[in-house]
């Protein structure tokens, strides 16, 4: 009986008590969210009344231009971010050496089809990344439509052999996330070349990956199985590629002429680009934000990924200038060689492996500096729980999506050593009309978007940094 009635006060005495305990913790939880939230507004108006990204990014756009790995704009590019982390207020600035695919694509790249009548018809085209060469020649051959990788082996070699295969493939356009339709139709780019390779074709024609008809072709990275012949690869615009497709289901005989002189060059020494706010409590515990600093070729780069790299650098000079010192080390990288190797990303994961470094959190921006939507977050259930409370501190800023998903090609290695990850997600509608394209220049990005998408990241960083995850 006495142990009963111990049972029974104790059971009385936390009814009354507990509303008082849920009480301080909300009060707790709700003072702390007022904190953050004035934390985060001074973030956004240092950043949003004077931010230095799109400065920033004027200067790699016009001053050095395209940055292809390898390339002497690219190691421009390294020296410019050097000094420009330096003069955000960095702690500490190095290099990480690292050998990179060297590419050229050598001469203006022409090329036609030729209709049955004699009449020839000029094509927007560009070598895709990587692709050999046709030798001066160019090469000449009838051109056989594909849809598919199923309808490629349906039709076989003896239908395949000694053509140029187009390779039709749209982006689908009821994805409003456009990212999954580049990803379903990016198979025809990267290792299209090499599955038409095997079964006979001696060339390649990819329609380009744009959401939109245009008359620019896009470029982008083909990976060549070893196993097959490396024939030569373009890519043609989206309007060239809708009136090849009309022309063909007439069921009259094309032939396609194209010619490229690309050539792939020994490696070459570069660089990833590392600037870190050495922490102030828990300084071995890493968070990386960044992008990467080389490009391709045919433009400036600026959405694809200037931007992302000056918004890392932002990061490190919002949390200086509003007197923010981190408890965890920031560091905010350049990665080099994303787009044709990814060599700079292996780098930075062998060195972190190497040097035994702990990293806790590594946030990307690869997707263009548009307005800013959300994140979308490679992380355990209960971490992306915690970060998904923090959601109401970020929609003043326009962002709400806090979602499970991909965080970026560079990050994405930090897996391995047991980082959570997350990409920050612009608004994606019209990404693809300058991705690869001529069209990815300056003078297409708002610095009002870019600076929105700066100060967004700082949050979630000055966040991750704060609470943990």
């Amino acid at each position: 009986m006495l142990f009963i009635a111990t049972n029974n006060l104790n059971i009385i005495m936390i009814r009354k008590t507990l509303p008082v305990f849920l009480t301080l913790f909300i009060s707790i939880g709700a003072f702390a969210q007022q904190e953050d939230s004035i934390a985060i507004k001074n973030i956004a108006d240092e950043i949003l009344t004077n931010g230095k990204a799109y400065d920033n990014l004027r200067y790699i756009c016009k001053k050095i231009g395209p940055r292809l790995s390898g390339s002497a704009q690219a190691q421009k590019a390294v020296e410019a971010t050097v000094k420009m982390l330096k003069e955000a207020g960095a702690d500490t600035v190095y290099l990480q050496p690292c050998m990179v695919p060297h590419w050229v694509r050598g001469e203006k790249e022409v090329g036609y089809v030729k209709l049955a009548n004699g009449t020839k018809y000029n094509l927007n085209l560009c070598a895709l990344g990587n692709s050999e060469g046709t030798g001066v020649k160019g090469i000449t051959a009838s051109v056989i439509e594909v849809t598919s990788f199923a309808e490629l082996e349906q039709l076989g070699k003896d239908a395949i052999r000694g053509k140029i295969v187009f390779f039709n493939f749209k982006m689908n356009p009821t994805y409003v996330t456009t990212f999954m339709a580049y990803g379903e139709s990016g198979g025809a780019r990267t290792i299209g070349p090499s599955k038409a390779a095997s079964f006979g074709a001696i060339g390649v024609l990819v329609r380009s990956l744009a959401s939109n008809p245009d008359d620019y072709p896009h470029t982008g990275v083909t990976i060549y199985n070893d196993s097959f012949p490396k024939i030569p690869a373009v890519a043609i615009s989206t309007n060239n590629a809708d009136w090849l497709s009309r022309e063909l289901k007439k069921k009259m005989s094309l032939t396609a002429y194209f010619r490229n002189t690309s050539t792939m060059l020994p490696d070459a020494p570069s660089f990833n680009v590392v600037g870190e706010i050495r922490g102030a409590e828990l300084p071995a515990e890493i968070i990386t934000v960044g992008g990467h600093l080389d490009s391709w070729d045919l433009a400036e780069g600026a959405q694809d990924d200037g931007a992302g790299c000056v918004q890392g650098i932002e990061i490190l000079r919002a949390l200086k200038a509003t007197g923010i010192q981190p408890k965890r080390t920031i560091r905010a990288v350049m990665f080099m060689n994303e787009e044709n190797g990814g060599r700079g990303a292996n780098k930075y994961l062998e060195l972190a492996q190497l040097n035994k470094e702990k990293h806790v959190f590594a946030l990307e921006s690869d997707a263009g500096g548009f307005t800013p939507r959300g994140f979308s977050l490679n992380m355990t259930a209960a971490q992306l729980a915690k970060v998904q409370l923090w959601k109401n501190l970020f929609y003043q800023y326009g962002v709400y999506d806090f979602s499970a998903g991909g965080s970026g090609s560079d990050v994405g290695p930090l897996k391995e050593v047991g980082a959570a990850l997350a990409g920050l997600r612009p608004d994606g509608q019209r990404y693809f009309d300058l991705h690869h394209a001529a069209t990815d220049v300056f003078e297409a990005v708002s610095r009002r978007e870019l600076h929105l998408g700066a100060l967004n990241m700082t949050a979630l960083i000055y966040l991750v940094d704060k609470h943990g995850l």
